[in-house]
């Protein structure tokens, strides 16, 4: 049985190369599900033999760790670091998680497949482990910043500071996840990421104030 490699310091060709099957891989995991890809087929999307990702990974459940641990896992303490930054405001919590989730998903298009089949989708292979690691990192640390803001008399007391973070995640995400439907629909090119932004953020405002 072929091991994973050993743990040391990889070359420069062996990073790349070990890079360019995660990447295959992520990619797989997005489009056809963690299930279905099979590791033949990510070998053959990076253009290396099957040999290769034993060798770097050792099987699929390590392989699914590494996409975990090297594109989700950054992502997710780079939106926390972005939050902390920010007071408690509850406009500039808003466009922080806005502004911050827009770019990981402009960035990475593989996010928004892979989040509705394998976390949306009922037997998802990543729901699991997003409620039980990633959701105190942002979703549960900005419910409790909103909560605070709300106490303080600075957010809508009608609105549920939960209910307010699944909102702000379903209006970010779902654009993207769609795209290739509605771009099809309004054929816009000036629709882009800023476009994208500042309409969610002038959709949000007014339902933040507090009424006098």
């Amino acid at each position: 049985m072929t091991r994973p490699r050993s743990p040391g310091r990889p070359t420069g060709d062996s990073q790349l190369q070990r890079e360019r099957l995660l990447d295959a891989a992520t990619d797989a995991f997005a489009h056809i599900g963690i299930h279905a890809a099979s590791l033949r087929g990510i070998a053959q999307q990076a253009g290396v033999t099957p040999a290769l990702v034993n060798y770097y990974f050792g099987n699929k459940e390590r392989l699914v760790d590494a996409l975990v641990e090297e594109r989700l896992l950054p992502l997710f303490q780079g939106m926390a670091e972005r939050l902390h930054q920010v007071g408690d405001d509850p406009l500039d919590l808003v466009s922080a998680f806005v502004r911050g989730m827009s770019a990981n998903l402009s960035r990475n298009p593989w996010l928004p497949p892979l989040w509705v089949r394998e976390v949306l989708c009922e037997g998802g292979a990543l729901r699991d482990m997003l409620a039980s690691r990633f959701a105190p990192m942002v979703p549960v640390l900005l419910a409790e910043r909103f909560a605070r803001a709300q106490a303080g008399g600075r957010l809508n007391p009608d609105i549920d500071p939960r209910l307010l973070v699944v909102s702000l995640v379903g209006m970010v995400m779902l654009p993207y996840a769609a795209g290739p439907i509605w771009r099809g629909i309004f054929a816009s090119p000036e629709l882009g990421d800023e476009a994208m932004v500042k309409h969610i953020l002038a959709l949000l405002e007014r339902g933040l104030e507090v009424k006098p």
